[in-house]
């Protein structure tokens, strides 16, 4: 495994003794491991929510006191009474998308 990283750092050009990597491909396997794999889906899933909320806003013309009405009836007076996705539904009057995520992550041609 090390010859690998190596061999991959010296054809990125990154090879640079006197700085190491900061990261070792050994540091990646607590990711298989207790469950973090699980978690760090749920936080992708709520950041999603997140973008697609934002773009709610913005296609309703923004931080307006209607939009702000909306967002609190809908979703934050509601707490944990009912399943999230139904007051997310009820909120945006559909499910989610991923696209405003992949927007603001630069992962769409423009």
């Amino acid at each position: 495994m090390l010859a690998f990283e190596a061999a991959a750092l010296r054809d990125a050009g990154v090879d640079f003794a006197p700085v190491p990597p900061r990261y070792r491909s050994t540091y990646f396997s607590h990711v298989f491991a207790g469950g973090y794999s699980a978690g760090y889906y749920g936080y992708l899933w709520s950041e999603k929510l997140d973008a697609d909320t934002v773009n709610w806003f913005e296609e309703n013309g923004g931080m307006l006191r209607k939009n702000g009405d909306h967002f609190r009836k809908a979703l934050l007076s509601k707490g944990g009474t009912m399943d999230a996705m139904q007051m997310y539904r009820a909120f945006r009057g559909r499910d989610a998308r991923i696209e405003p995520l992949l927007e603001r992550r630069g992962l769409t041609e423009k």
